[in-house]
């Protein structure tokens, strides 16, 4: 197991002076700092370059913070922790509930923030910390987001991503209706399981899956899903 060391951490905050006290401060604690100035180009880089944890700020200068948390939820589950001037309880329960797993109310002191940081970084799921899955059939590389069958790519869309990347972090273990539903679509779509139903048919026929007897995407009926690894 990784330890909160050594993890590479976007900051997202239109403030120049605020990345660069960040980036001076995470770098000298061991960790590898991206940096973007606005929503979309975090939201960018995320993608392309991947994170373990990202830091984000809810003032910005194209998007709400809380659209870029709600963008970033529908396809990663990478810890973010929030730093805003907003220190309303309304606004905090807000940027909770989009997604964020803590919350910093600027100005802040950079030993509160990084034992913050270490805390969430502990816990990162099992394929946020290994980053590759492979068995010699599938291939899944969470910080590149590809996904290999025998060799060959398979694309898949950023709900179908995030559910195949929240299964795989916990792996052999079930994840329940409820939590994935929350974790996908929102607090507000916990009873909608006919949008998991769907969406597992998808991945499912993506991977080359059987729903009768499934390698990697096993059903516990009225329960959740749980995945085996290939085993």
């Amino acid at each position: 197991m990784a330890d909160a060391a050594g993890a590479r951490i976007l900051v997202i905050d239109d403030e120049p002076q605020i990345r660069r006290f960040l980036a001076i401060s995470l770098r000298a604690q061991g960790h590898d700092v991206l940096e973007a100035a606005t929503g979309r180009e975090g939201l960018q880089t995320l993608a392309t370059r991947g994170a373990d944890l990202v830091v984000l700020d809810l003032g910005l200068p194209d998007l709400d913070g809380i659209e870029v948390l709600q963008d970033l939820r529908s396809w990663s589950s990478v810890p973010v922790i929030v730093l805003s001037v907003r220190d309303a309880e309304a606004q905090k329960v807000a940027a909770l509930d989009a997604g964020a797993n803590d919350y910093v109310t600027k100005p802040f002191g950079v030993q509160e923030l990084s034992a913050r940081l270490r805390a969430l970084l502990r816990l990162r799921p099992e394929a946020e910390r290994n980053a590759v899955f492979d068995d010699g059939h599938l291939r899944i590389d969470v910080a590149l987001r590809q996904v290999k069958l025998d060799g060959q790519p398979v694309t898949l869309s950023r709900k179908e991503w995030a559910l195949l990347v929240h299964l795989l972090g916990h792996a052999g273990r079930v994840v329940t209706q409820p939590q994935l539903l929350r974790e996908l679509w929102g607090p507000t779509h916990v009873e909608d399981t006919h949008y998991l139903r769907i969406l597992v048919a998808k991945l499912r026929a993506k991977l080359g899956e059987d729903a009768a007897a499934p390698r990697y995407l096993h059903t516990e009926p009225g329960v959740g899903l749980r995945f085996s690894g290939g085993q």
